[in-house]
């Protein structure tokens, strides 16, 4: 017997499904005013730092602020006593837990802790699983991880898979995932905790609660059973080069090498559509004007906003290079099988997964990163949960 996979979400933003009689330009402006935003934000320096990313990203962040300022200023007054402030965190104390995002209030703290970073807010698409990593010891946040639907064809990871029909492209990649979202929020930042959230995407439980939710479940948009096999995460680096992925390594056995836990893959090509979110909402409003649906939600297929752009530029007769912005990040996978490229590959017919827990790898992360990085600087200490809201609030 198969299921259905739904997935609850919260009511999007404005951002998300704007109202099309608020936005409804003609074709000569929008075309003009994307062509203008295109030629501002594309770079062929491949030497960026990540200050001058940062910067490039900095429009399409507080577009998405701006849109949720209401709810923002009303989650933290919910859930600011999550958030820690340095002076209260003792490292020695610090105890990792891993918690699957299933309720409101959970997604809640997910959302308002993803607001706090420097990249534009994302919902992800298609499948989706949401954790968050809590101080057990001192009951605040430390970290957030989301996994989406992997894009179907992705250059880094293909180049090293043989796919011998379409039909079985699409079966293989669907046992993948990619995350759309990993990190640590302060003062847990600025003692390696972004490695921590590493190490949590690889750990057993990620895969079993895969497997949970979607044995014997079928997609909507094609009807078909999803194997629960989960055999590799993928994904990006927000700032080109990754420092949160290097090195991130864990002893399976002490008396051999220890095994990397993330794997670099190489470079994108550079396409994205974060700059163009100032205009989406006009963009979707034209769209709307012109008979066709552009809400984003569940069951409308993977990328919702990257198609609602194409079909615009499409239609406008817009070069498709517009979406190439320049910023070439850094492509990791994390095999979560010892024959994760074999299998995907066709040369074995079962996974070989590696059964290590979170509890292991939050014990090895806190030995060999937490404590080191704990006595080496003293700056955490003065960070105040206060800098949260400020970083997040914004006019206008």
């Amino acid at each position: 017997m198969t299921t259905l996979i739904e997935v609850a979400e919260p009511v999007l933003s404005d951002l998300d499904n704007p109202s099309p009689a608020e936005y409804s330009p003609n074709p000569e402006s929008l075309s003009e005013r994307i062509k203008n935003v295109i030629a501002k934000s594309y770079t062929n320096d491949k030497n960026l730092t990540k200050a001058q990313i940062r910067s490039m990203h900095e429009e399409a962040t507080l577009t998405r602020l701006r849109a949720s300022q209401k709810w923002i200023q009303k989650a933290w007054l919910k859930h600011s006593h999550r958030f820690a402030d340095g002076s209260a965190i003792t490292p020695q104390d610090i105890i990792p837990k891993l918690v699957k995002v299933e309720t409101a209030e959970q997604y809640e703290l997910f959302r308002l802790a993803r607001f706090t970073w420097s990249l534009p807010y994302s919902r992800g698409y298609g499948r989706r699983l949401r954790f968050l990593v809590i101080d057990k010891h001192h009951e605040t946040i430390m970290g957030v991880l989301g996994l989406q639907s992997a894009p179907i064809s992705f250059m880094p990871r293909d180049q090293y898979i043989i796919y011998p029909t379409k039909e079985r492209k699409e079966m293989l990649v669907n046992q993948t995932m990619d995350i759309f979202t990993l990190g640590a929020i302060p003062p847990y930042n600025q003692l390696l905790a972004g490695k921590m959230m590493v190490y949590a995407a690889s750990s057993r439980e990620i895969r079993q609660v895969y497997r949970d939710k979607y044995a014997g479940a079928t997609t909507l948009m094609k009807d078909r059973v999803i194997p629960p096999n989960l055999v590799m995460l993928t994904t990006t680096s927000a700032y080109g080069r990754s420092s949160i992925y290097n090195r991130v390594k864990y002893p399976d056995n002490p008396d051999g090498p220890y095994r990397a836990i993330a794997t670099e893959l190489g470079y994108t090509k550079g396409y994205g559509n974060f700059h163009l979110d100032s205009i989406y909402p006009d963009i979707k409003g034209f769209l709307v004007k012109q008979g066709i649906p552009a809400n984003v939600g569940f069951g409308r297929g993977p990328k919702p906003v990257w198609q609602n752009i194409t079909r615009t530029l499409t239609m406008l007769g817009i070069d498709g290079k517009g979406l190439r912005h320049g910023i070439r990040r850094q492509a990791w996978c994390i095999p979560l099988a010892r024959n994760a490229w074999e299998y995907l590959n066709g040369e074995t017919e079962e996974p070989d997964y590696y059964e290590t827990t979170f509890e292991q790898l939050a014990s090895w992360w806190k030995e060999r990163w937490l404590l080191p990085r704990a006595q080496r600087i003293s700056d955490w200490r003065d960070w105040s949960k206060e800098s949260v809201l400020e970083s997040i609030t914004v006019s206008g």
